[in-house]
């Protein structure tokens, strides 16, 4: 950053510092294998990086999933897009010296990965989904009490939007903050809630409904001034909307396979599978040589947390991606910046840099 005295004259965005090789790490795995990989993209939101890199290779397999494993998939998905949205905000809060936010946040997101560590096994890293469905059912009791975890976050987040909405120190560090029109970050390639605080109503939800988003009723929000406040009420309003889409799945979800009985492309549970010479050696060869998908390539996209997450694949008809591509939401943002942050004070980098909600897993693959 170059400044003349506290007005930020240049700023060029470095990075690399946490470049991991995704994608060549991935081409050297099955392609069950690459689930792992994908949750360390935007650790947040990590079973929305697991959904969009499974509809990708069931693309490229032509396979269509059960309903159940759409639903699970779908209400694990949101979940984890609450989280990613509380999270940026109570970040934002305490970058600001509101410590009393990111108290509130952090203690709705844990009760969340309580409610997806039962689902899942694990809290960040959730390496849940697979191809052909999800790994496990709900437990019992699971969808009783993840109402009740929604009910309590919900006030929180309302009490969290109570506190700042209005808040004098708040609105005044983030109001005409880190301004980009519509028709820039359109040229850029904004998506997501940074897009839709521009103005410009896009969701892959509702533009390409994948899953079952077509079944479930919800709302776009959208902003109009395009600055970091705007930013902001997009992902409380966000954060509201999903709450709106986790009931409605619950609700519709009904008994049945979470995972297509094709020993090709998924293993059924374990009795089944140790109980059939075909089951055992469907399950050697995928473990060994990994699922064999069909060659070609496809290019799937969904819509996560930061924005529209992309996959393209490469298949050359073997166990293991002979090339994957990342589409990361964040990336367009990340490259705004400058433009964002010039001619403003030093200080206000910090908000503007906090609404765009970077996450260094996703671009320094």
């Amino acid at each position: 950053v170059e400044l003349d005295g506290e007005t930020v004259t240049d700023l060029k965005v470095e990075i690399g510092f946490l470049h991991r090789g995704f994608e060549k790490s991935c081409e050297n795995s099955t392609w069950t294998q690459v689930f792992p990989y994908t949750d360390r993209l935007n650790y947040v939101s990590s079973i929305m990086n697991n959904v969009g890199y499974a509809l990708a290779v069931e693309k490229l397999c032509k396979l269509d999933i059960p309903d159940r494993a759409k639903y699970l998939r779908v209400v694990s998905a949101e979940l984890h897009r609450i989280c990613d949205h509380i999270t940026v905000i109570g970040a934002t809060g305490l970058e600001l010296g509101a410590m009393t936010i990111v108290i509130f946040a952090v203690e709705a997101r844990d009760l969340l990965w309580d409610r997806l560590t039962e689902l899942c096994g694990a809290r960040l890293t959730s390496n849940y989904c697979r191809i052909g469905g999800v790994a496990r059912d709900v437990p019992e009791g699971w969808i009783e009490k993840t109402l009740e975890t929604l009910d309590r976050v919900a006030e929180i987040r309302d009490e969290i939007a109570a506190l700042l909405n209005r808040n004098r120190i708040f609105s005044d560090r983030l109001r005409g903050v880190g301004v980009i029109s519509r028709e820039d970050a359109i040229e850029y390639g904004f998506t997501g809630p940074c897009l839709r605080a521009c103005g410009e109503p896009y969701d892959v939800r509702k533009a390409a409904p994948y899953l079952v988003y077509d079944r479930v009723d919800f709302d776009i929000p959208v902003g109009t001034k395009g600055d970091t406040f705007d930013r902001y009420l997009m992902r409380i309003e966000e954060a509201r909307q999903s709450d709106r889409i986790i009931r409605q799945c619950l609700e519709q979800m009904e008994p049945g396979e979470i995972i297509v009985q094709d020993f090709r492309y998924a293993l059924p549970p374990k009795p089944l599978v140790y109980g059939t010479i075909e089951g055992v050696m469907a399950h050697f060869k995928q473990i060994m040589e990994g699922i064999k998908v069909p060659a070609g390539e496809a290019y799937s996209y969904t819509e996560a947390a930061n924005g529209e997450l992309g996959f393209y694949l490469v298949s050359d008809g073997g166990g293991r991606p002979y090339k994957i591509g990342l589409r990361a939401p964040v990336w367009p943002m990340l490259m705004a910046l400058p433009g964002m942050a010039k001619g403003r004070l030093f200080a206000d980098l910090i908000p503007t840099y906090d609404s765009i909600n970077y996450i260094a897993g996703e671009v320094e693959q």
